[in-house]
């Protein structure tokens, strides 16, 4: 199996942020969001180039958008709410240039109408799927993955709700049937949160070094 990359979302305390950062996970998450007890008001600590900063944002205006790449230096923006594909699009036309990747969100619980993300195939980099919830992210519940492979795009993507040590087994399985039956392997990554808190927006770093460990 190839390995699949690795997003810590909801960091929040920079000392945290910096042991977390020591684990090099590809990606690491920073919510913007008010409503959630994990968004991000901290000052960003130095961490490696290697990983990709990627901002949350939950229906956010496009210049407030662009002013927290610009703070944070991002590498990324996961669009975590209702946005649309023109809205995407604008985005993808001023981001161009600084290379910034858009990730989108959709929830899922039972079933999925994967119609739905045709019209992001080209303003997006990456889909991402979630569990669909009373919030928006963050509700440690798993969704029903037989539905993914039903998967019709060949937009890579990446996998999360709920993710901890006991999901391991079943996403190893997902993995090798997608890549039994996929050419291009579209599972590109999977995105972990609350199951590895001690408090929201605190990771507990062992847990994390251990399940790193596995992909």
């Amino acid at each position: 199996m190839k390995n699949l990359k690795l997003k810590i979302c909801g960091m929040k305390h920079p000392e945290n942020i910096s042991e977390v950062a020591n684990l090099q996970p590809d990606y690491m998450g920073f919510i913007f969001y008010e409503k959630t007890p994990r968004n991000f008001e901290a000052k960003m600590p130095e961490i490696s180039s290697a990983i990709k900063k990627t901002g949350v944002f939950v229906d956010e205006e496009v210049n407030v958008i662009l002013d927290r790449i610009k703070e944070h230096d991002l590498n990324a923006i996961q669009l975590h709410g209702a946005e649309s594909a023109a809205f995407c699009a604008e985005l993808k036309t001023l981001l161009v240039e600084i290379e910034v990747e858009i990730i989108k969100v959709f929830s899922i619980k039972d079933d999925f109408d994967f119609e739905r993300l045709k019209e992001y195939e080209t303003v997006v980099d990456f889909f991402l799927f979630d569990t669909k919830g009373k919030n928006k992210g963050g509700n440690g519940i798993t969704f029903n993955w037989e539905v993914l492979k039903d998967y019709p795009s060949k937009k890579p993507f990446l996998l999360s709700g709920g993710i901890g040590a006991e999901e391991v087994e079943a996403i190893q399985k997902l993995q090798a049937y997608f890549e039994e039956n996929d050419e291009e392997n579209l599972l590109y990554a999977i995105d972990v949160n609350s199951k590895f808190e001690e408090k929201a927006g605190f990771k507990n770093v062992e847990k994390l070094k251990e399940f790193r460990k596995q992909f």
